[in-house]
C-alpha cells in the first residue's frame, strides 16, 4: 500500500511572534503554542510588508493556494490498493482525475491538504481519454481550483505540477512546457494533443494539476511520464472539459466491473481510523509538516484550523495570529512522528532553526526542539498541543 509521507518544508518568511523576542515569547509564556518553518527561497520583509499576502501572490502563495484543492485518491481494487491524485473542479464536490488512477475501483478515499480523509464515488470515466470525475460530497461547498477553459498552454510556458508521486502527498515540481500537441497511445488510452513538459510525472502524481507559475490557474492533467522520469505528459484541460461537464451535470456513479473487494480489518481500530501504525504516524508528521507551510505563506487562519478544540478554546485566533509577527525565518527539520501505546494520538518531533527580530530590531538565530501531539477529534486529525525547548 502506498503510503502518504512526511512533506519535507522549506518555506520562506514567516511573519511570527509579536513581542520581540519570537521563540523566548512561545518558550516563556506559552508552553503550549506551535512553531514554524521557513527556507532561503525567499526575501526578508520589512515590518511594513508584514501584513496580508500580496495582491499579485508569489510563487510560494501560488503553490500553497493550490494545494489546498489538490487531493490524494487512494484506491482499492480486486489487486490491492493504490495512489494517485486530483483536483477539486467545482462546489460540487467533484474532483478530476486520470481514468487509470480509478480503473477498476471498488472503493475510492481523497485526502485533503490538511489531512482530512473522504470517501468518494467515481460519476465519468473515459474509456479511451485518460480523464475521469470522482464526486465527494463531503468536499461539496469548497473552493475549487481555477482552471483555464479556453487557452492552450505554449512551449516555454512555466509550469507546477503538484500531485502525490509514490504516495508523497503534495508534493511540488517545477518545469515548462517543452512540446505540444504530443500522441501517443497506453492502452487502452489514446493521448492526442497532450503536452510535453520538463516537470517529472511518476506513480501516484497523475491526475494532479499542472498550473500556470504566473496565474496560478490549473492548464491540464498530469497524466503519464517516461520511465526515466524526466518528462511528463498532460492534457490540456480545454480538450476535456465538455466531457467532464457532461459528467458532472449527469451525476451518475459508474460501477465497477472488477469483483467487490472484502475490507482489511487488520490492525484497524477507533483510534487510528483504520490506518496502520505507520500510516497514522507518517499522517500526523505530514499535518505538523502542513501547519509550518500555512504559516509559512501567512494563512493563518488555515494554522489554526489544524488546532484541536480545546487549544482553540484557550487561545483566540487574534492572539494566535499576533503571535507570530517578529519571527523573519524558521527551518524545520527531522520531523518524525511516534505512535502512542494506546494507539490514540502520534507524537510528533522536529528541530526548529528561527530567526527573529528583537525589540531592538537586532536578528537573532535560535535553536528549538519542538513537540506536537496529534489526535483524531470528531473524525479529523487535529493538533492537541505542541511545546518548545529552547537548545540555544
Amino acid at each position: 500500500m502506498n503510503k502518504a509521507a512526511l512533506v519535507s518544508i522549506t518555506a520562506t518568511i514567516l511573519l511570527f511572534l509579536a513581542a520581540g523576542t519570537g521563540f523566548y515569547f512561545l518558550y516563556t509564556h506559552y508552553e503550549n503554542l506551535t512553531v514554524q518553518a521557513s527556507s532561503t527561497l525567499g526575501r526578508e520583509l520589512s515590518l511594513e510588508e508584514q501584513g496580508e499576502i500580496d495582491a499579485n501572490p508569489d510563487l510560494k502563495s501560488i503553490i500553497h493556494e493550490t494545494q489546498k484543492s489538490v487531493v490524494q485518491i487512494e484506491v482499492t481494487t480486486s489487486d490491492g490498493k493504490n495512489v494517485g491524485s486530483g483536483f477539486l473542479y467545482n462546489e460540487k464536490g467533484d474532483v478530476i482525475t486520470n481514468a487509470h488512477v480509478v480503473s477498476g475501483a471498488s472503493e475510492v478515499t481523497v485526502k485533503t491538504s490538511d489531512a482530512k480523509q473522504f470517501s468518494g464515488q467515481v460519476i465519468g470515466k473515459g474509456e479511451t481519454d485518460d480523464v475521469a470525475l470522482v464526486r465527494v460530497p463531503d468536499l461539496a461547498g469548497q473552493e475549487p481550483l481555477a482552471i483555464t477553459k479556453e487557452r492552450l498552454a505554449e512551449t516555454g510556458d512555466e509550469v507546477i505540477a503538484l500531485g502525490s508521486p509514490l504516495g508523497l502527498q503534495n508534493t511540488v515540481t517545477t518545469g515548462i512546457i517543452s512540446g505540444t500537441d504530443r500522441e501517443f497511445t497506453l492502452d487502452p488510452y489514446r493521448y492526442e494533443g497532450v503536452y510535453q513538459i520538463s516537470a517529472p510525472i511518476t506513480n501516484g502524481n497523475s491526475g494532479g494539476p499542472l498550473i500556470d507559475q504566473h496565474t496560478g490557474e490549473a492548464v491540464a492533467i498530469n497524466s503519464a511520464g517516461t520511465d526515466s522520469g524526466a518528462i511528463g505528459f498532460s492534457i490540456p484541460l480545454p480538450n476535456v472539459l465538455d466531457k467532464i461537464e457532461n459528467w458532472a451535470s449527469e451525476g451518475t456513479e459508474v460501477k465497477s466491473e472488477e469483483p467487490e473487494v472484502e475490507e482489511d480489518t487488520t490492525e484497524e481500530d477507533s483510534s487510528t481510523r483504520g490506518l496502520t501504525g505507520e500510516d497514522f504516524e507518517n499522517s500526523a508528521s505530514y499535518l505538523i509538516g502542513y501547519f509550518y507551510e500555512s504559516l509559512d505563506t501567512r494563512d493563518y487562519l488555515t494554522a489554526y484550523s489544524l488546532l484541536g478544540s480545546r487549544w482553540q478554546s484557550e487561545m483566540g485566533y487574534e492572539n494566535f495570529r499576533e503571535g507570530y509577527l517578529h519571527t523573519l525565518g524558521v527551518r524545520v527539520t527531522n520531523l518524525t512522528g511516534k505512535l502512542s501505546e494506546d494507539r490514540e494520538s502520534v507524537l510528533v518531533t522536529g528541530t526548529v532553526e528561527a530567526e527573529e527580530r528583537t525589540d531592538d530590531k537586532k536578528t537573532v538565530t535560535s535553536l528549538y526542539s519542538v513537540n506536537y501531539e496529534v489526535a483524531y477529534e470528531n473524525d479529523q486529525l487535529k493538533i492537541l498541543h505542541g511545546k518548545a525547548k529552547r537548545l540555544k
